[in-house]
Formats: C-alpha cells, sequence, structure tokens
C-alpha cells in the first residue's frame, strides 16, 4: 500500500508543471547613508531599477555601514525629507523591518506591477521594480491548459465542426494575431465553403470585435491586436450554410435551435508585450476572397470561348459572292 501511494504520488508530481523562477541581488552600498552629493555611493540601491518576472526573488545585501530597510511605497526623494515634514509613506505590500550591515533580506514577488521602496531610516534612498507576467512558450486556454492546433468544437447540434489557430501561438498586446478558422461536414469530413458566421471577441467580460463574415474554400481568417492583456474567448456564431439548413431551425434531441444558437467558443489568454507598447492599425479581415478569383477565371475562360464560337459560326454564315468575270465563286 505504501509503495502504491508513493508512486501515485510520483505521478501526480511529474503531471504538474515546473515553474522556473529566478534570483536577483540588489546591493545598497556603502556611503547610502549618506544623503550628501559627494558620496563613495552613486545610487542608493544598485541597480536603483530591476525588470523581475512573477515569481521570481530579490534579495537585498546590506553592504553600508548603517541599518537600512527594503518599504514598499513613496519616498520623499534626495531633498523632500529635510523639511522634516515628509519621510515618505509606506503602502504595506512589503517591509523587511530593520536589518544591519553584512545582512540581507528577501522578497519574493507573485504579482505583476511596478514597486517603489525606500529606507525609511534614511528617506532619501529610494528604488522601483517593474514585476512582469511570466509569458509561456506555448499557446493555453483562459485556465492555463495547453493548447494543441486546431483547435476542434462542435456546433450543439452536431453538423458542423469548427477548426481554430492563430498565429503567433502566444498572444501578446501590439502585435498582430491572425486567427484561421474552417468549417467542416463531421460526416463526410469534407471542407464546408459558402458559410455565413458573426465573428466575436470578448475580453475581461467586454465584447470588442463582431464582424460577419463568408467563408470560402479553405476558410477565412481574420487579423487583430490586442491593445490590454487578459483572458479572451473567440466565439464564432450564428453559423450556418443554406446547403445543409434549409429551414431557419432544425430539431435537435427533440429541441428546436435555430441558427442564433449555432456557435462554438473559444478561450485564451493575452499577455503585455514588453517589447511593444503601441502597434499600426492592421487591416482586419480577407480584402478579397477566392470567390473573386474563381469568378475572374472563369470569365477569362468563357469570354474567348464565345468570342471564337460567335467567330466561327459568322464564318459560315457569311453569303457566297460570284465572280462574273472569270465564271468562279468568290467568297
Amino acid at each position: 500500500m505504501k509503495f502504491l501511494v508513493s508512486f501515485s504520488l510520483i505521478i501526480i508530481l511529474a503531471s504538474i508543471p515546473i515553474v522556473y523562477a529566478e534570483e536577483y541581488i540588489i546591493d545598497i552600498p556603502f556611503g547610502a547613508y549618506n544623503p550628501e552629493l559627494n558620496t563613495p555611493a552613486e545610487v542608493w540601491y544598485d541597480p536603483p531599477q530591476i525588470f523581475v518576472t512573477v515569481g521570481d526573488m530579490i534579495i537585498w545585501y546590506n553592504d553600508d555601514r548603517e541599518s537600512h530597510t527594503v518599504t514598499s511605497g513613496d519616498g520623499p526623494g534626495r531633498f523632500g525629507w529635510m523639511d522634516n515634514k515628509d519621510f515618505g509613506t509606506s503602502d504595506g505590500i512589503f517591509d523587511s523591518g530593520r536589518f544591519m550591515p553584512g545582512e540581507s533580506w528577501s522578497y519574493r514577488f507573485e504579482e505583476s506591477g511596478t514597486f517603489s521602496y525606500y529606507c525609511t531610516i534614511h528617506p532619501w534612498m529610494e528604488g522601483i521594480l517593474i514585476v512582469e507576467k511570466q509569458i509561456p512558450d506555448y499557446p493555453h486556454d483562459a485556465t492555463g491548459k495547453k493548447l494543441e492546433f486546431p483547435l476542434l468544437q462542435f456546433t450543439p447540434d452536431q453538423n458542423i465542426e469548427v477548426n481554430l489557430a492563430w498565429d503567433p501561438q502566444v498572444i501578446k498586446t501590439h502585435e498582430k494575431i491572425q486567427f484561421v478558422y474552417q468549417f467542416y461536414d463531421p460526416q463526410t469530413n469534407s471542407n464546408l465553403a459558402e458559410m455565413e458566421y458573426v465573428f466575436v471577441i470578448f475580453q475581461n467580460g467586454d465584447e470588442i470585435f463582431r464582424d460577419k463574415g463568408l467563408s470560402q474554400i479553405g476558410g477565412d481568417y481574420r487579423n487583430l491586436v490586442f491593445s490590454n492583456s487578459g483572458s479572451i474567448i473567440v466565439r464564432i456564431e450564428r453559423i450556418e450554410s443554406p446547403s445543409i439548413f434549409a429551414e431557419e431551425s432544425v430539431t435537435v434531441f427533440g429541441d428546436v435551435m435555430n441558427k442564433e444558437q449555432r456557435s462554438v467558443d473559444f478561450t485564451a489568454a493575452v499577455y503585455d508585450n514588453p517589447e511593444k507598447t503601441s502597434h499600426e492599425t492592421y487591416h482586419a479581415k480577407p480584402a478579397q476572397r477566392l470567390t473573386l478569383y474563381y469568378e475572374l477565371i472563369i470569365f477569362m475562360i468563357l469570354v474567348p470561348g464565345i468570342m471564337f464560337i460567335i467567330a466561327l459560326y459568322w464564318l459560315k454564315k457569311k453569303p457566297e459572292i460570284k465572280d462574273t468575270t472569270f465564271g468562279a465563286v468568290k467568297i
């Protein structure tokens, strides 16, 4: 029994994804205790600004000759404390308390954000931390479950299979994302063209995009750029094909299902882009459709063919003219 319990525990632990956190060191240099401009310390906390990721740990080392604190909040600045009125305001997120020369204090950041901090003993000492969300290198849904493309969903009536993928697979703000989707008949596994639908995206509970579409051979796509991070729902709704649904509604398990109910939902997450803070405007949908090319090809083939047939017909019907001089027939 003990062996089975241990074996089960190993399996459970092996299934838990491993998150690799980093440790960063911030040094409090000698001379930080002195507010004068001409001191051995070029900065009060070294480095004074640092970028880390959620889950990382920061370790502050006191290499100065006096005790210090690392207290989250707004310090008064180099000269704000001199009037004895402002010694900084703590926001209560973290506080090392007093630690002596040669000692250290550490803190692990579990939430993203920008955190300023200062020393309550020497309030001119200030630093800042930028904690960013950890961005995975694989696509996942809004719950964090890893996804394998293409994603498959069936409409509630089981008559249409919708496949969806997007590129890049990890969605970041201010970066063009192309959503590509196709419709299939699950009975024959054949591609369904000329499918009417509405493409909708919700983010953080709000609808941010809606557009009607008509799929072509090979499916359809939409380009989007997200300005904000957060979970999203990609909904393809009001899916209708005249070739499948001759009536406005169909009966499924004894209930009437209209086209408004023929929809599928996919979820994903958008991350803040550490490299971009703005973006240009992109075309959301295809500029030209495949049917346009097919119609153009048909036009290019049929028109010359029709003209050729008319020319042949005209040549055959051209009247004969007799040459009275030589008695020959001249065409």
